[in-house]
């Protein structure tokens, strides 16, 4: 008889990073009520403290581990801990990303395309495979790279941004391809225009704002909340034979 999908995560070990707020935070509290024990990772332990204390008041199980992943000690460091303390890992959300440069392409300084590429791609590339050979170690597990629909379809001045984010769907699909036999998943979720204060620039200045909806067929900027589902999906068992796929959740933005 086929085992039904689920979207239990009981006993699963999850790192969420860049979850310290925005899309991050609450796709780990979303993690959490379906029953995984979540690392919520991002630059400043505080203030992943901060959404551990709420996922433990509402009944959850987290943990705070800091990590900036542009620094490749770091990302050894987060990994070197989660398997002394817990020997194992059933997923991984890529989600910590940077973006500091908002302006014309011919403008962007060696060193904004450095930083932009050693967190976006580098990071998320030895995110990946740190977690990947400790998956495979236990039976498989599941990758989730949050992109952006900027990885489709460039975003005026944030070049370098869309060009690593193009990067992360490529990523996605190499990693699904050559770990299937290990039993690890890795899916891209690709939000549209969501209110963050990452992208507070965008949706905080009416003239860019008004712009970008008009390419929305749903007229309105996201909220976080509406990308942890999705997130959710692609973590669990319910996505058992989803691999290398890119999910879309933009308010029909990739549609027109």
């Amino acid at each position: 008889m086929t085992t039904p999908a689920t979207f239990d995560l009981t006993g699963k070990i999850a790192i969420v990073t860049g979850a310290s707020r925005g899309i991050g935070a609450d796709i780990a509290r979303l993690l959490a009520v379906h029953g995984a024990h979540v690392i919520v990772s991002s630059r400043r332990e505080a203030d992943c403290q901060t959404v551990v204390d709420g996922i433990v008041a509402e009944g959850g199980s987290a943990e705070a581990i800091a990590c900036h992943i542009g620094e490749m000690e770091q990302i050894e460091a987060l990994f070197a801990k989660v398997e002394q303390k817990h020997g194992r890992l059933n997923i991984l959300v890529n989600n910590a990303a940077t973006n500091p440069f908002f302006g014309h392409i011919l403008d962007t300084e060696p060193s904004v395309f450095q930083k932009t590429v050693d967190v976006n791609i580098r990071g998320y590339f030895y995110m990946s495979t740190h977690a990947a050979r400790l998956m495979k170690h236990n039976g498989g597990g599941s990758i989730v790279n949050v992109a952006s629909v900027n990885g489709v379809v460039p975003g005026v001045a944030q070049g370098i941004y869309s060009i690593t984010k193009a990067a992360v769907i490529s990523m996605t699909k190499a990693f699904a391809v050559e770990c299937a036999e290990a039993g690890v998943r890795c899916n891209a979720l690709l939000p549209g225009l969501t209110d963050t204060k990452f992208a507070s620039v965008l949706v905080n200045t009416p003239a860019i704002l008004k712009q970008a909806l008009a390419h929305v067929p749903m007229r309105r900027v996201a909220q976080p909340s509406e990308m942890a589902g999705a997130a959710l999906y692609l973590a669990s068992d319910a996505a058992s034979y989803t691999t290398g796929a890119v999910l879309n959740v933009d308010g029909g933005y990739l549609c027109v």
